[in-house]
């Protein structure tokens, strides 16, 4: 068999570095919905007052209010996944994030800074009020180009292994992730976000979720450049297909030696993977392999540029 070369490209954002590595490829909010409804006092009255400080703050970081490098603010929010500086202001200068600024976000605002100089005034700092989230475990090893998306809050979205409602399903075909937890994504497929997630009972998963359910703006990461005609491989020796190239790498099938599947592209952790597409129980399923064990695919570290 002529083996072809697909190039895949993946140009990748890079995070910056932060020195708290705890809180690396968080998308934690305090108030979630801070810019999308009007807040109330006695809502406000149970977080501690230092937290209401990064809570009003953090209206301001949405759209990339620059702060004071080294400020306690700088150090929170660059942690954030979500967050990116508007390199065009200085620390003193915000005129293009006070003109993005909703008139409900800046009533928002208000109302935050006169709770809590009712809390000075009052000398109740409510100490035993709501403080800074806790950050999530961060997912180790994840292949390189996923990073935190933000996901509408209280959902439970169903999970597949391809970009379709009716391809396959995981877990017995109820695989989903919750909205509440740590959720990194690589790009998308026509209305299919590829995500990785942890499952309940150890491990992660990649899979697909409705795109539609991405909440604000999506980073601007390109996805995987699908050619326009994908090549068929085979399977040189028996391969284990599995949805969790993180941790487990436990398998969805087994795909045995001289069975041809469809190359999509290779991502790298700690390993190669070659991403494929597949059928399980007769359903279409995309998934993982160790890379170099498919006929029909160039390793594109080979030197051979044609």
């Amino acid at each position: 068999m002529t083996k072809r070369l697909i190039c895949t490209v993946l140009a990748l954002v890079l995070l910056a570095l932060v020195p708290c590595a705890s809180l690396a490829d968080s998308n934690l909010y305090i108030i979630p919905d801070s810019d999308t409804r009007e807040l109330t006092e006695a809502e406000l009255w149970e977080y501690q007052y230092d937290t209401l400080k990064f809570a009003f703050n953090e209206i301001f970081a949405r759209h990339g209010y620059k702060f004071e490098t080294g400020s306690p603010c700088y150090m929170w929010f660059t942690q954030m996944t979500w967050y990116h500086p508007n390199e065009n202001e200085s620390s003193t200068d915000h005129h293009d994030t006070y003109k993005q600024m909703t008139k409900l976000e800046n009533a928002n605002v208000d109302l935050i800074k006169k709770v809590r100089k009712d809390m000075r005034e009052s000398g109740n700092y409510n100490k035993k009020g709501k403080g800074m989230p806790k950050a999530p475990d961060t997912i180790k090893n994840k292949p390189d180009g996923f990073v935190g998306v933000t996901l509408k809050a209280d959902q439970l979205l169903p999970v597949y292994a391809a970009p379709s409602a009716a391809s396959f399903r995981a877990a017995n075909g109820k695989a989903a992730v919750s909205t509440t937890e740590s959720v990194y994504a690589l790009g998308y497929d026509g209305g299919w976000m590829l995500v990785i997630y942890e499952v309940n009972k150890g491990g992660y998963r990649v899979g697909y979720v409705d795109a539609s359910q991405i909440k604000g703006k999506l980073p601007d990461l390109p996805y995987l450049a699908w050619p326009e005609s994908t090549p068929d491989a085979t399977a040189i020796i028996d391969l284990k297909l599995t949805d969790d190239p993180a941790l487990t790498e436990s398998a969805l099938t087994t795909i045995p030696a001289g069975t041809r599947v469809t190359y999509l592209t290779t991502m790298y952790n700690s390993s190669a993977w070659d991403y494929v597409e597949t059928t399980v129980n007769g359903q279409a399923a995309r998934g993982f392999v160790k890379a170099g064990y498919l006929d029909g695919v160039i390793d594109t570290d080979d030197g051979d540029a044609g």
